[in-house]
């Protein structure tokens, strides 16, 4: 290790990665007062940073590791802002040799939760701190107040809480940033909130499909629909730019989303979401929905060809009330909505379960609450029910949510039973809707299920005359009596 260097340590902090997300948030930083050390591995773009957007602000470049850690007061205070996965490994193993005890490293990428994990676990065997957190509200966050779910050593959290707080988002004031939990579960949060946001940005667009194809309204129209939702319990971030991408036009005065292919990229974080409620046996329907649409809306050349050979219901222009469909919409876009986070929560409370996180989700929708993509009004109404009962199951048992989801009910089931009427997929309403069913029965066919796994598998069921008591009955009198092992997620 290093302990002497003839760097002047000046700097309350670095980072790495000037990608335009790093740069902005070392710009934050220093408007808030905090002298920031940039580091990138093409030391190109340190000089050209320095010279151009951080010119006259609290920043200082390095052109090497160890000038980057001999700049920095102690303990070091480093942010990765790299691409996740090995680059993230291969900065920590150059910087754990010109750290010292004490140091806290911070990953603020979208790192996977398990990777977080294992980082914590073989820093601490060297003494050194380690931060994962989640960072949202793409470039503007970075530079005017992010989202930040900081998890990982404890110990770390009072030497980084001033900067983090100071530079976030706020929301009626507070920070949209708390200590979130030891090991992974920063980047769990983040994990989950992306989740949401695919399926938030699923349904946003199940409404738009609806309201272009059903009603035949222009883009200036369906604009204007939804900037007259954002005035409503919608009112949030991704309605706000779904307006302002409707209404924006091309050079030939067209809009311009209408030129866009309908092929729906992903960069893993969505499909993460999904895996770990499966692992988990939580049923995170939505989310998983809005990763497959994207799935199939990347067959594009698929459905083209299938479209030339698969017909539909033949759609008539709409007669109906047109000013109440809409409103059938609306009410079936918040009340999936409400369902969605329902199944987020839902998520996060069994990933503490399984890792002895003490999340508190209030402090979570606070987070989430400004800065964030999934940012919104509706968020202070999950605050408010975790905060009135921290152990709350569901947030559909919560009374306000409860009411809420009962006045949208029937717009709700008109809008999918419309939807599939006229052929117009809509996964993200429809599995939202199934699971508000679901979740509301007494009694699920499951019954039958069990039955037949044990008809042909041996796999046993519990009698209800029997709590607790697993039985296998030999159905056909040719089988015998022994039972299969079982497995239940």
């Amino acid at each position: 290790m290093y302990f002497n260097y003839s760097f002047r340590a000046e700097a309350d902090i670095a980072l790495i990665g000037l990608a335009v997300m790093g740069q902005n948030l070392i710009l934050n930083m220093a408007d808030n007062g905090f002298t920031v050390c940039a580091y990138n591995r093409t030391t190109e773009k340190v000089d050209q940073f320095l010279a151009n957007e951080a010119k006259g602000k609290s920043v200082v470049g390095a052109h090497s590791i160890a000038e980057m850690v001999g700049k920095l007061k102690s303990p070091r205070r480093i942010i990765l802002l790299v691409k996740a996965g090995s680059a993230v490994d291969d900065f920590i193993g150059q910087l754990v040799p010109h750290l010292d005890p004490g140091d806290i490293i911070i990953d603020g990428g979208n790192s996977e939760y398990t990777d977080t994990q294992r980082r914590c676990d073989e820093l601490q065997a060297k003494g050194l701190l380690f931060v994962g957190s989640g960072v949202s509200g793409g470039e503007e966050g970075a530079r005017f107040g992010p989202s930040l779910m900081p998890g990982g050593h404890p110990e770390a959290w009072p030497h980084i809480k001033d900067i983090f707080q100071t530079i976030a988002a706020k929301a009626d004031g507070e920070p949209c940033c708390d200590w979130v939990g030891d090991g992974g579960a920063g980047h769990y949060v983040k994990m989950v909130h992306n989740g949401i946001e695919y399926g938030d940005m699923q349904l946003i667009c199940e409404a738009y499909h609806l309201l272009r194809d059903t009603l035949g309204l222009t883009h200036d129209e369906m604009a204007d629909i939804f900037v007259d939702w954002n005035r409503s319990e919608l009112d949030s971030f991704l309605i706000e730019i779904t307006a302002d991408i409707l209404r924006y036009k091309d050079s030939d005065g067209e809009p311009l989303v209408t030129k866009i292919r309908d092929s729906a990229g992903q960069k893993g974080t969505g499909k993460w979401t999904a895996i770990a409620a499966l692992d988990y046996g939580v049923p995170v329907t939505l989310i998983g929905e809005s990763v497959f649409a994207r799935c199939l809306s990347s067959l594009k050349d698929e459905r083209v060809s299938a479209s030339q050979v698969l017909a539909g219901p033949a759609v008539e222009k709409f007669t109906g009330d047109r000013r109440q469909f809409i409103d059938d919409i609306r009410k079936a876009l918040y009340a999936s909505k409400i369902v969605s986070y329902a199944q987020g929560f839902m998520l996060l409370r069994e990933a503490a379960q399984q890792f002895s996180w003490h999340l508190n989700y209030g402090a979570i929708a606070l987070m989430w609450r400004g800065g964030c993509i999934i940012r919104s009004a509706f968020l202070g109404n999950i605050k408010q029910a975790f905060t009135s009962q921290p152990e709350l199951a569901n947030l559909l048992v919560d009374r306000y949510f409860a009411d809420e989801v009962h006045k949208c009910q029937d717009g709700w089931r008109r809008t999918v039973a419309g939807a599939a009427l006229r052929g117009v997929p809509t996964p993200c309403f429809a599995t939202a809707l199934a699971f508000f069913d679901g979740y509301r029965s007494p009694v699920l066919p499951a019954n039958l299920i069990q039955a037949q796994r044990d008809y042909f598998g041996a796999h046993t069921y519990e009698r209800l005359d029997e709590p607790g008591k697993w039985v296998h009955t030999n159905w056909t009198g040719k089988g015998g009596n022994v039972s299969a092992s079982s497995y239940n997620a």
